[in-house]
């Protein structure tokens, strides 16, 4: 599984590379304009807004923690020119676009990560969890993509060159796991933390996205170690892996 994600981990770099001599190569004012550079976090975060809100079919996007554009509660707030639906509630895209997000380990370490995507899982959006790092992008309909590649600058694309991004996006997606997945012996909570300790977090990081006290976060892990019969969580981590726990 590690050499799994190691490659991924490597793709994702040479799609990176391979995006940034794009960018390079393409010289000013000649033919039509495949690539345009979005500079500063506010004209990023709007950009892909407008991505999110003007898909029809399909939104797919990796969401880290590291190299974000905005803190992970945004993704739930009103965006700041106070734009709005009716309701009052944040834009989204029509209904019967399908979301396709995939987060990682730093997306979970967040300030309220948990509570964002547990609002994403309950509007019936796919969500999906790998342990390398990702990059921040978001493709629309597979025809318009933004790859951030510093907090300072994202670069939007147009086809052909979004075949590089959706290619990506769906070999990330093909090695990843499902955020939670509905087991009949385990509840939400411990769900949560299963998913949480696999990612990485600390129990002290756990606690503090679920809003309980580390004790309660290993006593929790305790009884899911007797549960599955076995002494550490190395071997929790496998069984649970094997038995569809996640």
């Amino acid at each position: 599984m590690r050499a799994v994600f190691h490659r991924l981990a490597e793709d994702v770099r040479r799609a990176e590379a391979a995006v940034a001599e794009l960018v390079r190569a393409q010289p000013p004012g000649e033919g039509p304009v495949r690539v345009e550079t979005v500079d500063g976090a506010a004209a990023q975060a709007r950009r892909i807004l407008e991505l999110e809100t003007g898909a029809r079919r399909t939104f797919q996007a990796f969401l880290t923690g590291v190299n974000r554009v905005t803190p992970v509660p945004a993704t739930l707030d009103p965006p700041a020119d106070g734009s709005s639906d009716a309701d009052g509630a944040r834009p989204s895209a029509p209904p019967e676009v399908t979301y396709q997000l995939l987060v990682d380990r730093d997306f979970l370490a967040e300030p309220a990560a948990v509570a964002a995507l547990e609002e994403r899982v309950r509007r019936g959006e796919q969500v999906r969890v790998v342990d390398s790092p990702l990059l921040k992008l978001a493709v629309a309909d597979g025809e318009t993509a933004m790859v951030q590649f510093c907090p300072e600058r994202a670069v939007l694309m147009r086809p052909p060159l979004t075949t590089l991004v959706t290619e990506l996006f769906a070999t990330a997606w093909r090695h990843s796991r499902p955020y939670l997945r509905e087991v009949a012996e385990l509840s939400a909570v411990d769900r949560q933390i299963l998913q949480l300790m696999l990612s990485g977090l600390t129990d002290a990081a756990t606690a503090k996205q679920l809003g309980t006290s580390p004790r309660t976060v290993q006593r929790r892990l305790r009884a899911l170690m007797d549960l599955a019969s076995v002494t550490s969580r190395l071997q929790l981590g496998w069984y649970a892996m094997r038995n569809n726990w996640i």
